[in-house]
Parts: structure tokens; C-alpha cells; sequence
């Protein structure tokens, strides 16, 4: 039992606080809270005028009052107006001119600034809502396009904030309910189209749908539309991620590795140290808004409101919905730290309310492995395997939750984790081989990794890294953000010594020993331990269940799909689609992922790969009696297909996200429609993703030698369906793709290794396609 353990040892009290120290730490904390509402103020201001600034007020002040007061020939219609205006203010005559003047332009400046204000907003969101420009190549755009381009550039203000930009951004419009259920119908051919039956069943159900309850349905949607920040984002964070009772293990959340074969250090703390260092530098420049906001093309903004959420947040079970704890920096100055089944709370921040420097972080985490090691032989099996509850159906974590940690010690501790910045795994077993490393990070060992913490950082003893992420709160790409701005620093910074400890800042020697950690303690009876037993039992078996597969393909990359005059990613699309032919001898519903960022509070949207053009191709790739230039043929199309798609989806034009939306409608008004709950419960069979590079535009060029080994192999997650594949891709640069395929090794006829077999098989013989007679592409 914790509380009898702690009973009898000796209290580890390194440094004793005085009453002048903690006069002095309340004077501190007292200044840091003046300071965070004065720069939160200030941010709010700054956000709330943007596209413009009290810059340009003051201009306009100054200019009128020159006009009021020097009276100028060219501008007498204007200054007439304006003494005029003072006269209806009502500003005494008595006063000098100069401060009528000053007074008068004060109130006209106001105004006119007020009018600039929203007609810049408006102007820009109406921009903004062009769409044409994704469907152009940089190189080859339209004069329209350029005509556009460089209006948008005169309207978007100076230095945006990281939510400055959140106010200007368009609303996502729903989609006409007639081009819905197209696609829909459409990417259902290739798949149904032979079963006349099924077909013509299909079809006529689409036809009711639209001319009965479809057209209700759609006049609802649009009306949620006019005055909700996004139409569908709510509902889709609430009734997909919230209310699943799954488990979150392989089954929602994912894993982000570090860099492929180069380590910055291989000490462990020294690397976990810089890494938390980094992590919590970008949380700052998000708390302080300082964080510049990602551009497309240098002209188009894309919503950063995910961001809010990145850091000091965790997944609450609920009975029947989950919830979201996020707190504020004042709530959340420490990192949970777990180290053989033992878990610290590490303060992050000195009593100035400095962050510390990667050495005095280095120095506590050294602590608590020594720390661990001699206390670990005193802790229970069952007190070191708690995380395990975070990993089984969220209902039962939910009873748990409420019977064994809602009071006492068990409460005390838990809300030490769930209130903490990050959760970081201190492991001490390396995998140097990527599908071991990587199937480690999407699962632990059943008991590492705390599924419920926006991210846990998981560090290996050879100085490797990865990250498990939990999903409702914010999609891939934004940590895919945050590791990126890490892995670009490490490599820029260069921040380790010649033997691998963390180099040596101003302010390491005032390092105090009572910013040591602290261990959290347990009461675990009999029962309770019983439950915990239970669960590691279930956590494991499913990891036991996961089969995954991580490797480069190294042969070429997207600098020959360039060349082939198609999309890299529709290139890598054609391949999988004729891979899961080859595996499986038929096709399969295929799902992409794609972001809606460009709306405000845009998640992501599905492109559903897998089309009637993709299958003539694969049937005419896998046959040989079909020649190369009609294969060719085929291919080019399918990838043109599928380029349309995918930007569609990006511009709202996709058909998922509707179907969804017009579905919780249908639930609301007490409808049962047979015709949406069949499409949206089919299974993705073959669930893929690409993996966003080089976000940040200081990041190294990946193409350049020196940094082949820096680059990033991306991440991966579970498959969607237990008899399919789940698929992850990232394209670091010209030369090479890494791929992350995953399955269950309980599904008879799947494997993740087998399929990846054959997707390099497919890779090469897509790029003999592209050879001549000669053998040269």
C-alpha cells in the first residue's frame, strides 16, 4: 500500500523553504500573473484587429488632424466635413485649434478605422473563399489566379499572431446534396458494380434518399452552417473520437519516431532533456501566440486553432462521451515522468518562472533513474502497471476511474498526471531495428505509455525517441509541427557536448536541489489490483495482436514520380491499390486522409482512392496482354482522377464529411435512414495517410547528403478494419519513401511484412512501366 509505505520511510527532503523564500515566491507568482494578463490582453487586442493595427489609426489621426489644422487647398471638401463633425461633437470653440483638430480626427479616425477593419476582414475571407488556385500548378497558374494571389497579399496585415489570422478565414459550405451522393455512388462502382443487384438496390435507395428525406436533411445542415463556426468539426471531434467506447490503444492513437538512422546524442537524459527543452520552448510560443502561422504559398493561411490544445491536455473517459482537461500555464508547470513503473512530477519551470535549461533538466532526470532503480523492488506489480487502465474500452476506465481515483491519495495522483504539460517514458529497453521501434511507440509494453495525455514522449536508453499521441483533440500534421521544430533545432543548435550531455546555459550553476522531482504514490487495494491485473491483460493481448511492418524504400522516391508528370502521392496510390489487389485478389474500400484547414476549425476529409479509373488501371497493370503505352494511358488518368479528389476534399468538396453531418442530422430529428448508415458504416479496408515534411521553412533541405540519415521515417497507426491494412506514408525528399504498414496477426490472410513485400515489388515494376525499349526511364 502506498500511504503505509510512505508512513515508514524517512521523508526525502532535500531543501528546506523559509518564510522570507516563500514571501519571495508568492511575490513572484504574483508578477508572473500580472504579466500573462498583460500579454494575453494584448494578444486578444492585436487578434481583434488584425488585418489592420493601431498603427494604422495613428496614421489616420495624424493625416486628418494635418488637413484640420494647415486647412489645405486639395482637401477643403474633406476638412469642411470634419470641422463640420465638430461642431455635432459638440467640442468647445474656446479650445485651440489644435485640439479640436486632434479631438475631431480622434472620433473620424475611430470610425474610419472601424469601417477598414471589417471591410479588410471581409474582403479577405471573400478571397480567401477561392479555391481555383489548388487546382493550378505554381509554375503554370492562370492570370486570374496571380491577379488573386497578389490581392490577397495586399489585404493580409503585417506579422499575424498565431490566432491573428483565425477571424479572416472562410466558413466551410456544405456541399450540394445532388454532388454528394455522385461521389458517393461512384467510388462505390469499382466495388459494386458487378453485382447488378446490389447496384440497381443502391441506386434506387439514392434516388429516395435525394427526393424524400435527403433535401430536409440538407436545409438543416445548411441552416448550422450560416451561424456555426465549422458545419461539421464539432460533431465530428464529439461522436467520432469522444463517444467511441473502443480503446484508444492501436485503435485511435498513433506514433511519430524520430529521425530515421541519425541520434543528436545516445544519452538517454541528455536527449530527453533537449527534446523536453525544445517541446516546451514551442509550448511558450504558443501561450504566447508568438508561434508564426503556417502559409500556404506564401499567401494563404491555414487554421492554426488546433494548436490550443497541443499541450497540458488530456482525454477524460466518460460513461457514454469523453471530455477534454486543458489547462492554463498557471494550472500546468510540470511534466510527468515515468521510469520503471514509478511516476514523478518534474517541475519544469524555477521560481522566477524561468524555464529550465536542458542541463538542470538532464540532472533531474538522471535522478530519477537512479531513483527508480532503488525504489523500483519496493513498488507492486499492480501500482507500477496503472497506465494500463488508459488502455482498455473507455467505459470500463470510466467505472475505475470514479470508484478508485475520485478521492484520497489515488486522486491527489491522478490529477498530478492529467494536469501535467506532457507524459514522458524513460524505457530501458532500445529497438534499433524501425518496426520494433515503431510498433513499441504505438503500443508500450502495455503499461508505458499514458493514452489519455495529448502526447507522451517515449525515449529509449541508445538516445532514441518517439511519440504516441492521442487524436480527438488535433490531427498528425500539428505535431507533426511541433517534431519538426525539434528535430530542425537539434540539428541547427547543435545542443550536445563532445560526450553527449546537453550543453551548458547561463543560470545551470543556480540550479536548486528542491526543484528536485517528486515521486506520486498509490493506494492500491486488493481489488483494485485485481481490475489492473485485468487490464494489462487485455492491453496486451492486443498489442500481442499488432502487426506492423516500418522500412525505406530507397530505390527512388518523388524526384522520379516527378517525372512521370503525376502527383507523387497519386503515384504511391495507384501502387497500393494494385499492392492490395496483388494481397488480397479483389479490391478494397480505400481511405485517404485529407485536411480541411483552409476553413475555419477544419479537421480533415476522406478521399476515397479507390475509383473506377484506379481499377481499369490496376486490371490493365496486372495483365500482360495489355501494352505499355495503353497501361500508361490508363495510369495518367487514374492519377488525374485522383489529384481532382483530393484537392476537392481540401476545398470541401469531398463527400464523407457531408454524409456524416447529414447522418447526425437524420439521428436528431428522430430519423432512421437505412441509406446513410449503410454508406458510412462500410469498412475501410485499406486506410491510408500521407505524412506532412517540412512545414517549417528554416527546416534542412532533405535532399542535400549530409542529411540522408536525418531524415524523418514519419509515423504510423493501426488498421481501421480487423480484416485490412493500415497504411502511412511519408516522402522526405527525391530519394526516398517510408512506409508504415500495419494489421492483426489474428486476421487469417493478412500481414503487414507480406503486403510490404509486395508494395516495393509493385514500386518496381510501376517504374519499369516508365522504361523504354532500352531500359531507361
Amino acid at each position: 500500500m502506498a500511504e503505509a509505505r510512505c508512513a515508514v520511510e524517512e521523508p526525502r527532503i532535500s531543501h528546506v523553504i523559509s518564510e522570507e523564500e516563500q514571501k519571495r515566491d508568492i511575490f513572484q507568482e504574483w508578477k508572473r500573473s500580472l504579466a500573462r494578463r498583460f500579454y494575453r490582453t494584448r494578444n486578444l487586442i492585436y487578434n481583434g484587429l488584425w488585418p489592420t493595427s493601431l498603427y494604422n489609426l495613428a496614421v489616420v489621426v495624424l493625416l486628418l488632424s494635418c488637413c484640420m489644422i494647415w486647412d489645405w487647398e486639395f482637401c477643403k471638401g474633406l476638412t469642411s466635413r470634419l470641422w463640420g463633425l465638430a461642431d455635432t461633437l459638440s467640442i468647445p470653440v474656446g479650445f485651440p485649434v489644435v485640439i479640436r483638430a486632434f479631438l475631431t480626427s480622434c472620433v473620424a479616425g475611430f470610425l474610419f478605422f472601424v469601417a477598414l477593419l471589417y471591410m479588410r476582414r471581409f474582403m479577405l475571407r471573400t478571397l480567401l473563399s477561392y479555391s481555383g488556385w489548388i487546382y493550378e500548378q505554381p509554375k503554370t497558374q492562370s492570370a486570374t489566379t496571380i491577379l488573386w494571389g497578389l490581392a490577397v497579399r495586399c489585404v493580409f496585415g503585417y506579422h499575424p499572431l498565431l490566432y491573428s489570422c483565425q477571424q479572416s478565414l472562410p466558413r466551410m459550405g456544405v456541399p450540394s446534396l445532388g454532388q454528394t451522393l455522385d461521389t458517393l455512388i461512384l467510388s462505390l462502382k469499382p466495388l459494386y458494380g458487378e453485382d447488378t443487384e446490389k447496384w440497381e438496390k443502391m441506386t434506387k435507395d439514392r434516388q429516395d434518399f435525394e427526393k424524400n428525406l435527403g433535401p430536409k436533411l440538407q436545409r438543416v445542415l445548411v441552416l448550422k452552417s450560416w451561424w456555426a463556426q465549422n458545419y461539421v468539426s464539432d460533431w465530428w471531434e464529439k461522436y467520432v473520437y469522444l463517444k467511441s467506447r473502443s480503446t484508444l490503444l492501436i485503435n485511435s492513437n498513433y506514433y511519430i519516431m524520430d529521425q530515421s538512422y541519425w541520434i543528436g546524442s545516445k544519452i538517454q537524459v541528455a536527449r530527453t532533456a533537449n527534446l523536453m527543452h525544445q517541446f516546451l520552448t514551442f509550448k511558450q510560443l504558443i501561450d504566447h501566440e508568438r508561434l508564426e502561422p503556417l502559409v500556404i504559398r506564401n499567401t494563404i493561411p491555414i487554421c492554426m486553432a488546433q494548436y490550443e490544445k497541443v499541450f497540458s491536455t488530456t482525454r477524460i473517459p466518460g460513461e457514454d462521451c469523453d471530455s477534454w482537461l486543458h489547462c492554463d500555464s498557471t494550472e500546468s508547470k510540470h511534466v510527468a515522468v515515468l521510469r520503471k513503473g514509478l511516476i514523478y512530477k518534474v517541475s519544469v519551470f524555477d521560481k522566477k518562472g524561468k524555464l529550465l535549461t536542458p542541463v538542470q533538466l538532464e540532472k533531474q532526470l538522471d535522478w530519477i533513474i537512479k531513483d527508480a532503480d532503488v525504489q523500483t523492488s519496493t513498488i507492486s506489480e499492480s501500482e507500477k502497471s496503472i497506465p494500463a487502465l488508459t488502455g482498455i474500452d473507455r467505459t470500463s476506465w470510466y467505472k475505475i476511474r470514479t470508484q478508485y481515483f475520485s478521492e484520497g491519495i489515488n486522486k491527489e495522483s491522478l490529477d498530478t498526471v492529467e494536469k501535467s504539460i506532457l507524459f514522458v517514458s524513460l524505457q530501458d529497453c532500445s529497438y534499433e531495428d524501425l518496426t520494433e521501434r515503431g510498433k513499441h511507440l504505438l503500443g508500450g509494453t502495455g503499461t508505458s505509455v499514458w493514452f489519455d495525455k495529448s502526447i507522451n514522449i517515449i525515449t529509449f536508453p541508445n538516445g532514441r525517441f518517439g511519440l504516441n499521441c492521442e487524436h480527438s483533440y488535433a490531427d498528425a500534421p500539428v505535431i507533426g509541427h511541433l517534431s519538426e521544430f525539434n528535430m530542425t533545432n537539434e540539428i541547427s543548435d547543435d545542443p550536445y557536448l563532445p560526450d553527449g550531455h546537453c550543453k551548458p546555459q547561463p543560470g545551470d550553476e543556480t540550479f536548486q536541489e528542491r526543484t528536485m522531482p517528486t515521486q506520486l504514490l498509490w493506494d492500491i487495494e486488493e481489488s483494485l489490483a485485481s481490475v489492473i491485473k485485468g487490464a494489462v491483460g487485455t492491453v496486451t493481448k492486443a498489442i500481442d495482436d499488432l502487426d506492423l511492418c516500418v522500412k525505406d524504400h530507397d530505390s527512388y522516391g518523388k524526384g522520379f514520380m516527378k517525372t512521370c508528370k503525376v502527383s507523387p502521392d497519386a503515384y504511391i496510390q495507384m501502387a497500393l491499390q494494385i499492392t492490395y489487389f496483388k494481397n488480397a485478389g479483389k479490391f478494397a474500400l480505400t481511405y485517404e486522409s485529407s485536411m480541411t484547414r483552409f476553413y475555419l476549425n477544419g479537421r480533415t476529409e476522406t478521399v476515397r482512392s479507390l475509383t473506377c479509373e484506379s481499377a481499369s488501371f490496376v486490371r490493365a497493370f496486372r495483365d500482360p496482354t495489355v501494352d505499355r503505352e495503353e497501361k500508361l494511358k490508363l495510369f495518367r488518368k487514374a492519377c488525374t482522377v485522383h489529384q481532382k479528389m483530393y484537392r476537392d476534399a481540401m476545398t470541401g468538396q469531398a463527400s464523407d464529411r457531408h454524409l456524416f453531418a447529414l447522418y447526425v442530422v437524420s439521428k436528431g430529428l428522430g430519423y432512421e435512414c437505412d441509406f446513410l448508415k449503410n454508406a458510412l458504416t462500410l469498412p475501410w479496408t485499406l486506410s491510408t495517410s500521407q505524412q506532412p515534411q517540412q512545414q517549417i521553412a528554416r527546416s534542412p533541405d532533405c535532399n542535400l547528403p549530409q542529411y540522408k540519415d536525418m531524415l524523418c521515417p514519419g509515423g504510423g497507426f493501426g488498421p481501421v478494419s480487423d480484416d485490412g491494412y493500415g497504411v502511412s506514408y511519408m516522402i522526405p525528399g527525391d530519394k526516398k519513401v517510408f512506409f508504415h504498414v500495419s494489421a492483426k496477426n489474428s486476421t487469417p490472410g493478412t500481414s503487414a511484412s507480406k503486403f510490404m513485400d509486395q508494395l516495393f515489388e509493385t514500386l518496381q515494376e510501376m517504374r519499369e512501366m516508365f522504361s523504354d525499349k532500352n531500359g531507361t526511364s
